[in-house]
């Protein structure tokens, strides 16, 4: 008998993590129907992550902003560490554990949406940003790593990833990206 592979033991994880994932799907279709909802009324969606995370954050507002599949009209949504003046602006004056808070201080309102990633659930920035869209009304979701984690502890609703590396979590924290969208999607339809 051979070993396993690098690439078998890859993908046996996804499909392992992916089976626990699909039990938590009606979340991620609950918070598509209600971002169509709150950013369909004015409301906007602010998110963030670190490293693989941001890019996935970014993802999210990519989709919503341009499209998913069907042409549609555009909606408020903004990668908050996309802006790198910013970012390193406050990083530089204020510590990087404040980059993201004071930014959902500045754009972030009651009934917006703020959604965080992290493979960890552990990054400093994310947690004060967390704290900081909680004392203005904002609604936190979260896309995590395993839990328990701090950033699920400290969310109004989070989705915790249940895999042994941070590749795994991040690709489905991408599917779920893309269910949220498809659930946003079929709620501006109807």
């Amino acid at each position: 008998m051979t070993a396993p592979t690098t690439t078998n033991t890859h993908c046996g994880d996804l499909m392992t993590a992916l089976r626990h994932f699909s039990a938590q799907a009606g979340t991620v279709e609950r918070w598509g129907a209600e971002l169509a909802a709150r950013l369909g009324g004015g409301a906007r969606l602010l998110a963030a992550g670190n490293g693989g995370s941001a890019a996935q954050a970014q993802h999210l507002t990519a989709e919503l902003v341009g499209r998913y599949r069907e042409d549609r009209p555009p909606y408020s949504a903004l990668a908050l560490h996309a802006d790198t003046s910013s970012t390193t602006a406050i990083a530089n004056d204020y510590g990087v554990q404040e980059v993201f808070a004071r930014q959902t201080s500045a754009h972030g309102r009651p009934g917006d949406v703020l959604m965080l990633l992290s493979t960890s659930g552990a990054s400093a920035n994310l947690l004060a940003a967390a704290d900081e869209a909680r004392r203005i009304g904002m609604p936190v979701w979260a896309l995590t790593g395993p839990s328990p984690n701090p950033l699920a502890a400290a969310s109004d609703e989070a989705l915790c990833v249940r895999a042994p590396a941070s590749a795994t979590v991040q690709e489905l924290h991408l599917v779920a990206v893309h269910m949220v969208c498809e659930a946003f999607d079929a709620a501006v339809a109807r």
